[in-house]
């Protein structure tokens, strides 16, 4: 068992999340955090006799409706039904851990107020296997995630639903299945709970992990295209990209080189006359490195937000205030959201291009028509598989229109500007899972037509590449369905096994 990703506020990374959310890491709450949250709490409890947002006024536009402190307790519990209204199919079980463990990781911050045990119920509840049910449609994304946020909070109160297993059970049952009891909220630990931006960085952070080894393996793709079309890899030559120093421009072609390093195929048409490729392969560096870039821009944003305090009020321990604020804007996640999904769309653009030259004989330099080497016209081959990989590209240009430049006032005009974040959050995540389909369908084909150059070998990268997809997918003699043999490279493409296959073969070389 692996050690528990502790969560103090601070120090919680990306691939953490991951391996929480995805991976079933453990993780518990830090003596620092359950320090900070303590003092945090009692500061709160000190100033409930002040008119304070959330601990006893009302919210949004009921916020100069003051609350009489008997009812404190019940303004919390009624928020949270209030809020949890949220509609369409759930989020899937990774992204609502997820968001289960970054908001134990703001409480444990110390700006929120919420109580050590109520901090510990959600960790536990994280650990035990309960995963609340949240429907994924219902956020503006400007206070925060409330409607998911609030049904993500419900089960912690016995009410809401959530699976333990592959069980459907009311909040209360939940909890009791695995050894837990809900709890009875205290001032302002409601509003704690669901606000904060927790479901669009949840997404942001599990789309980013994925959109990495997606722009890596479009090096690993692009080069078993370059060998398949006997394309030159003189464009990739270290001098031309330092001539334009962008770092994602000059770590992809660095990437070519190391895949196409040691190839029997690029040696046996180093003098031939063709003096140059098509852009889809020679501009490839130039491509796949904006788009490394603008993740890394997307990763600098996320990276801030796991460890932020997104609450309102805030507890302001050190100046002893609790202030109203902003933080639970999702406009920084949104646009960074917007920017991972063209990064990964336009990864998916430049592949499509490829595999249509791998399969179009006007274009492919010898290969035969869609990659079937008998009974043509009986046999379709890579036709349609084709047609799939522009399907989805296709998709992804509608689904790239930006989220974040919209917005809608909501409660009576308080809240007048929002980030649409979650809509950009889900929209992100279907962009980079069609990015990896399209992705899968160019190493199925480039995996091909590499083998119709035997007994020549490509390079070592593209070697190991090939070797691997051979592990998935059996090279295609006669026609039959390659529905799922695009999902299974794509899946290996999404939890890292392709990237793991060429990097044990390179040791190292591949940035």
């Amino acid at each position: 068992m692996p050690a528990a990703v502790e969560l103090t506020g601070e120090g919680l990374t990306i691939d953490d999340v991951w391996d929480v959310a995805v991976d079933r890491r453990p993780a518990a709450l830090g003596e620092l955090g359950r320090e900070r949250a303590a003092a945090a709490r009692t500061f709160l409890e000190s100033q409930v006799g002040d008119h304070t947002y959330g601990v006893n006024t009302g919210f949004g536009r009921f916020v100069s409706q003051t609350i009489p402190p008997e009812q404190a307790e019940e303004l919390q519990l009624r928020l949270l039904r209030s809020h949890a209204c949220g509609v369409g199919e759930p989020y899937p079980d990774d992204v609502v851990r997820a968001a289960m463990l970054l908001r134990a990781n703001a409480l444990a911050k110390g700006f929120s107020g919420a109580r050590v045990e109520t901090i510990e119920l959600l960790v536990a509840a994280l650990v035990s296997g309960v995963v609340p049910r949240v429907p994924s449609r219902g956020s503006v994304g400007a206070s925060g995630d409330l409607a998911p946020l609030a049904h993500l909070a419900l089960p912690l109160v016995g009410e809401g639903e959530a699976t333990v297993g592959d069980r459907l059970l009311g909040g209360a049952e939940a909890l009791a299945a695995c050894g837990l009891t809900p709890i009875r909220l205290a001032a302002k630990e409601g509003l704690s709970l669901i606000n904060g931006t927790q479901f669009m960085t949840a997404m942001a952070a599990l789309a980013l992990v994925r959109a990495r080894r997606l722009a890596r393996v479009a090096d690993v793709a692009c080069a078993m295209s370059v060998e398949a079309l006997q394309a030159t890899p003189t464009s990739f030559h270290p001098a031309i990209h330092a001539a334009r120093p962008l770092p994602g421009q000059i770590q992809s072609a660095t990437a070519l080189r190391a895949l196409l390093a040691g190839s029997a195929i690029v040696e046996s048409h180093r003098w031939c006359d063709k003096v140059q490729d098509a852009y889809s392969l020679r501009c490839a560096p130039q491509v796949h490195g904006a788009s490394r870039d603008l993740l890394d821009h997307v990763e600098r944003t996320v990276a801030i937000e796991l460890n932020s305090a997104t609450d309102n009020p805030l507890v302001l321990l050190e100046e002893e205030l609790i202030v109203s604020n902003g933080n639970f804007h999702g406009q920084p996640i949104a646009m960074g959201l917007d920017c991972l999904a063209i990064a990964c769309a336009e990864l998916a653009n430049i592949s499509e291009r490829r595999t249509e030259r791998l399969v179009n004989p006007s274009l492919s330099d010898g290969l035969p028509p869609f990659l079937v080497a008998r009974e043509e016209g009986l046999n379709s081959g890579f036709m349609i598989p084709q047609y799939v990989a522009a399907a989805l590209v296709s998709e992804n240009k509608a689904l790239c229109h930006p989220g974040s430049v919209d917005s809608i006032p909501t409660s009576a005009g308080q809240e007048d500007h929002v980030s649409m974040g979650n809509g950009a959050g889900l929209k992100a995540l279907q962009v980079v899972a069609n990015a990896e389909r399209v992705l899968a369908i160019e190493l199925l084909a480039g995996a091909q037509a590499v083998e119709f150059l035997a007994p020549l070998e490509p390079g070592m990268g593209v070697r190991a590449g090939r070797s691997f997809v051979r592990t998935l997918s059996d090279r295609v003699r006669e026609d039959r369905s390659l529905s799922a043999d695009i999902e299974r490279v794509a899946d290996a493409i999404r939890d890292g096994r392709v990237l793991a296959a060429v990097e044990a073969e390179l040791a190292g070389k591949l940035p």
